[in-house]
């Protein structure tokens, strides 16, 4: 088994300071990576940047000309405070998200990254990728920046996939704490995509209800599963299984992309979630039998989320051991002694109804 590796220092310069999403979440990645031996077991890939062209699939050109324009005031002489204290100013796009002189070069090769991930998938560089890659995406909207994230690199590799490898249906999974407005919203009533999300519910951004199943020919490619603060394991295992199994047997993708965010960790302070590491490399192990059995094992992972280190570090290596079919996953933070399972057999008999499931 092949499994590439997208990583490169630049993803370091979106110099973010103090805030939750920062360079640290890949120093900690990468240098666990190379600490457990994991590393040498994977296929190097460079990223390259996203063109203009391939960034207008998703976002406006007014908007991309905007981060673009906000990076380049930053890099003039005589810039405000700093966030970290080294040099560069910053400017606020939104209340969440925050760009520096270098962060409308580092999204290009955050989206191209991902782009390169697909590139050598299905080309048949690798059997399979993670792209790990800063900022974020699945926030970025049209036509602004929302939530740490600047441009949507999973939609804009979806966009691709299909416009350059000849294919009809592609499916997105997102496992991030907080649902992905904007994937849903960029393919909500495109046939061609099933977006799959599993969230904490109500929680930020305030999307991804049950009902929220697309429009037009999209209707039914929107798989929303919102989660209940304090479930974990068990009913991540079964929403995954009992629903998101079923639907994409049933739309059969030529590739799987995913959001991998693991901030639905019980660890991880940004949200309520109760999943363990063990969890996440289970709900890999699903994704993975999907793309096998379904696309010939054409499967890309995108980091999102994950704000506690020892999490996301742990947790990253767990999905590449899965890839690489580890004998033995390793969960050094063990399970959470708070879940609760309380509303899960409602909530899921309701998805099954909506999406017309008649058994597991």
């Amino acid at each position: 088994m092949k499994v590439g590796l997208v990583y490169d220092p630049i993803y370091l310069e979106h110099d973010t300071g103090s805030h939750p999403e920062n360079s640290q979440r890949l120093v900690a990645i990468m240098s666990h990576l190379e600490e457990t031996g994991l590393k040498k077991k994977l296929t190097s890939l460079t990223p390259r940047p996203a063109t203009i062209q391939e960034l207008e699939m998703v976002h406006s050109p007014e908007y991309i000309s905007r981060i673009k324009r906000e990076a380049e005031i930053l890099r003039r002489p005589s810039p405000p405070p700093t966030l970290s204290g080294e040099g560069r100013a910053a400017c606020w796009l939104d209340p969440d998200t925050v760009i520096c002189s270098r962060s409308y070069e580092v999204a290009l090769y955050a989206a191209g990254g991902v782009l390169t991930a697909v590139e050598a998938v299905m080309n048949g560089g690798v059997d399979t990728a993670f792209a790990l890659v800063r900022p974020p995406g699945h926030h970025a909207t049209h036509d602004r920046a929302m939530g740490f994230c600047i441009f949507n690199n999973v939609a804009i590799a979806a966009k691709f996939a299909l416009a350059n490898f000849n294919l009809s249906r592609v499916l997105i999974a997102d496992f991030d704490v907080h649902h992905g407005n904007s994937t849903q919203e960029t393919f909500y009533a495109d046939p061609k995509v099933l977006y799959f999300s599993t969230h904490q519910y109500p929680f930020y951004p305030g999307t991804g209800w049950i009902d929220e199943i697309g429009v037009g020919e999209g209707e039914g490619t929107t798989v929303n599963f919102p989660m209940i603060a304090g479930w974990g394991d068990e009913e991540y295992l079964r929403a995954f299984n009992e629903v998101l199994v079923p639907v994409a047997q049933r739309f059969r993708p030529e590739l799987i992309l995913v959001s991998a965010g693991f901030d639905s960790h019980w660890a991880d302070s940004i949200a309520m979630m109760q999943v363990s590491i063990i969890g996440f490399a289970q709900m890999v192990v699903v994704l993975k039998k999907l793309a096998t059995d379904l696309c010939q094992g054409r499967l890309v992972f995108t980091l999102e989320g994950g704000y506690n280190l020892q999490v996301a570090a742990a947790s990253t290596k767990a999905t590449f051991d899965v890839l690489l079919d580890s004998p033995e996953i390793t969960d050094p933070l063990g399970k959470s002694s708070r879940v609760r399972h309380e509303g899960f057999e409602g909530r899921i008999k309701k998805i099954k109804q909506i999406h017309h499931i008649v058994k597991s």
